[in-house]
């Protein structure tokens, strides 16, 4: 292997890296986003319930799907966050665990995989 060769191998590593920091940073900012306008659903909901207390309940059902809608996708984007920094989060534990596994070494519950079924089913009741 020349030194050419070396030099572009840790290119390529740097441009990856850079990647993979700059995806991270726009997930991120992509939570703080939708955490911020879920506060401001909720300050809706009650600035409308404060107005008119006697509304029907069901009106309020529309800033509730909007708030669950959200937290979905923040939780795709946690997962996808965690993926790029190499981990998964123990559903049971909280624990830290490498990305290759599939179980939790401290508690022994099955990690969530983000292409499984299972995992898009429990994302979707949230």
């Amino acid at each position: 292997m020349s030194i050419i060769d070396k030099f572009n191998d840790a290119q390529r590593a740097v441009a990856e890296k850079s990647k993979s920091v700059s995806e991270a940073n726009n997930l991120k900012r992509k939570i703080l986003y939708e955490e911020e306008r879920i506060v401001e659903i909720f300050a809706d909901i009650g600035k409308k319930y404060y107005k008119n207390p006697n509304d029907d309940p069901a009106e309020f059902k529309v800033f509730c799907d909007d708030i669950d809608t959200r937290r979905r996708r923040i939780k795709r984007m946690r997962n996808e966050l965690n993926g790029i920094r190499g981990y998964k989060v123990c559903p049971k534990c909280d624990a830290e665990v490498n990305d290759r596994f599939q179980f939790c070494g401290r508690c022994g519950a099955r990690l969530p995989d983000v292409e499984d079924a299972d995992f898009l089913i429990e994302t979707e009741q949230l």
